[in-house]
């Protein structure tokens, strides 16, 4: 997938706590943001559902969506 270089304003904190997970794991710290904002958004939900062989591009983002509301409200 290509990538797009962009700005984003971060506190600080989240800066540097990201660039600590990068050190720690080995990574870029753009790979670290890039992830927790996959994660976040419920990416990889999204693509295995729209992987799928069966499911429309209408139900796989309202699987998705319900992901992300499950995930976000702690429920496993």
């Amino acid at each position: 997938m290509a990538k797009t270089k962009t700005t984003v304003y971060l506190d600080e904190d989240v800066l540097r706590g990201a660039k600590v997970m990068a050190a720690r794991t080995g990574k870029k710290d753009y790979e670290v943001v890039e992830e927790a904002l996959r994660a976040y958004l419920g990416m990889e939900v999204l693509e295995r559902a729209w992987g799928a062989a069966d499911m429309s591009e209408e139900d796989a983002l309202k699987l998705a969506v319900e992901e992300v509301h499950r995930f976000r409200s702690g429920a496993s």
